[in-house]
């Protein structure tokens, strides 16, 4: 037998379970593992400038392939609170991250020793499992058994802490001989598809919503082609937005309280039945649960089985892999359409169609300050159907939600549930690294913009690039939105003069400055007539210099985006002038029908 440290057997464990990337942050009580991680070799390790950026980085990583697993390291105490975020935002959206922790000696770990914390007690709520291992030999069982949890029923995070007398402990252990552990997914049986196709087959405005579950089952062929067997429009839900291109003539629009589109949420309003794959009902997709439910039959296929009726009680559920459920569900519909039993969806297909030519929102403004929503159309023109957007939360996700295009599924990476502020920037660069040829581009307003600033810095000294496109009010946009039921507007405002940069006006932080003092380049741009010009250099430049290019474009100070007021899907308020003629949307989907 070899005998060789726990950390060495770790970091040859990661490599057999295919982890070719880590991002973190060393320190003492981590450098054991850093050491195994130099003298093993295999495993590309990115540095960051904060740990909760390790963390979004894995997330990025992870979600731009399927069968990606990001890994994030870091130093005891700490190192491993500034992961929660991370583990939060990956928990809420299924995503598999192992974060490594490194941790004080086990003879002094409750002894208040320097940087010693119960981070397995911390993690635990918003992980699958968090664990300190106490004993060397068991550094290789946790290991195997981290990533048969991680991939295994419904996807999700771990975090392993490390004490440092254990990572130097050697043990008996033979990488040539490891084997991951099969990973567990329930599967759907044929009579519960059969059933729920009956279901579907005796409604006459039949939906499908497809979530994110989708997505991590590498399911999106499976998808469009059972849509395209029953003739049934779909609704993809924010994690499962390009599951089916948005040009698709099945594809119904998203449906919601903010990242929704008009006709979404109309078609969905006149439908009688819903079959949801792999989504979780998310309040705000439905909002009020009355409206949303009225008068609909639902059938809900998920991996989790506790998912089924947490939200509500659908008419029927499926405790299944998306994957596995549409296998069958594609191979009934096969069967049923040879049959000819299937009914004619076309005239319902039809109308959605009709409704997202009429039912649409203007983009087109040429106003200085620069209205978003033209920045907006002008990013629909300048990146293509490859390009992989990344964004976390804010006006500008919900407007980006609902003006942008997406093609592919994995080309919109969002953390829907947790939405952290600062998350962008890493995340971007994790998504860069994991696809470097990839056109990635991320969406941020100027608050979440600031928060992890310092990450751009990552890019520049690994040569990650990518284009960030900046929206910047100087405002909490959302927040301030959100007061507005409230009638106030407190402590939302970001605007100052800047001693040094007098010339931004009220607009403050002058990021052009502080990219470049980074590392990176900027272009900043006042004038909506400019930003295609804009959007082409930024992809010249990262090009050319490998470096990630912020455009930073200087908005109106106050826009209310489109959103309900009321948490109702049937009464979302359009703030700004709506399309009437096809020039104020010249990148919709369709042209606009007046």
């Amino acid at each position: 037998m070899a005998r060789m440290t726990a950390a060495r057997a770790a970091v040859e464990i990661l490599k057999r379970e295919g982890v070719s990337d880590a991002f973190g942050v060393p320190g003492a009580a981590i450098n054991p593992f850093y050491a195994a991680l130099k003298a093993s070799g295999g495993i590309h390790h990115t540095l960051a400038r904060h740990v909760e950026g390790a963390a979004h980085m894995a997330e990025g990583y992870t979600r731009t392939r399927p069968g990606n697993i990001g890994v994030c390291i870091g130093t005891s105490g700490p190192a491993g609170t500034d992961m929660i975020t991370g583990l939060y935002s990956a928990t809420g959206d299924s995503i598999p991250i192992l974060c490594v922790t490194g941790q004080a000696p086990t003879a002094v770990i409750h002894k208040e020793d320097f940087q010693a914390v119960d981070i397995a007690s911390i993690a635990g709520p918003v992980t699958k499992m968090a664990v300190t291992v106490l004993e060397a030999a068991q550094v290789p069982g946790v290991f195997q058994q981290a990533f048969h949890l991680m991939r295994s029923g419904r996807p999700g995070p771990v975090l392993i802490d490390l004490p440092i007398d254990v990572q130097l402990t050697e043990i008996e252990f033979d990488p040539e001989t490891y084997e991951p552990l099969q990973a567990y997914k329930p599967a759907a049986t044929r009579p519960q598809i059969e059933k729920a196709l009956a279901l579907l087959n005796a409604s006459e405005r039949p939906l499908i919503v497809a979530g994110g579950g989708v997505v991590n089952a590498d399911a999106a062929e499976l998808l469009v082609e059972f849509a395209e067997l029953t003739g049934t429009p779909v609704v993809p839900t924010l994690m499962g937005w390009g599951l089916l291109p948005d040009d698709h003539e099945l594809n119904a629009g998203m449906v919601g309280l903010q990242t929704s589109h008009r006709y979404g949420n109309a078609t969905f309003l006149e439908s009688d039945f819903v079959l949801g794959i792999g989504n979780r009902w998310a309040n705000r997709h439905t909002g009020k649960l009355d409206v949303y439910t009225a008068g609909r039959t639902f059938v809900h296929v998920d991996i989790e089985p506790t998912q089924i009726g947490k939200i509500f009680a659908p008419d029927y559920g499926i405790a299944s892999d998306a994957k596995a459920a549409l296998e069958l569900f594609v191979e009934v519909a096969r069967e049923l359409k040879a049959a000819g039993r299937l009914p004619d969806r076309s005239a319902w297909a039809a109308s959605t169609q009709e409704r997202k030519a009429t039912l649409q929102r203007r983009t087109h403004f040429d106003d200085i300050p620069i209205k978003p929503q033209r920045v907006y159309e002008e990013m629909n023109k300048a990146f293509g159907p490859e390009t992989r957007y990344v964004s976390t939360i804010g006006l500008s996700q919900i407007a980006g939600a609902q003006m942008l295009h997406v093609y592919r599924p994995r080309h919109w990476i969002n953390c829907g549930q947790a939405g952290p502020l600062g998350w962008t920037i890493p995340a971007a660069l994790g998504v860069a690294k994991a696809d470097p040829e990839a056109s990635v581009v991320a969406l941020s307003g100027d608050y979440d913009f600031q928060f992890m600033i310092e990450e751009l810095a990552v890019g520049a000294q690994h040569r990650i690039p990518y284009v960030h496109v900046l929206v910047n009010n100087a405002y909490l946009g959302l927040i301030r939105q959100a007061q507005l039921g409230l009638d106030i507007n407190f402590q939302v405002n970001l605007e100052f003069e800047n001693i040094n940069s007098p010339e931004l006006g009220v607009y403050g932080v002058d990021h052009v400055k502080v990219v470049e003092g980074l590392g990176c380049k900027a272009i900043r741009v006042t004038d909506p007539a400019e930003l295609g010009a804009a959007f082409d250099q930024a992809k010249k430049l990262a090009a050319e210099f490998r470096v990630p290019v912020v455009v930073e474009a200087i908005l109106e100070r106050v826009t209310n985006i489109a959103m309900s007021k009321t948490n109702d899907i049937s009464a979302v308020v359009e703030f700004e002038e709506l399309a009437t003629e096809p020039g104020h949307a010249p990148t919709s989907i369709k042209p606009l029908k007046v």
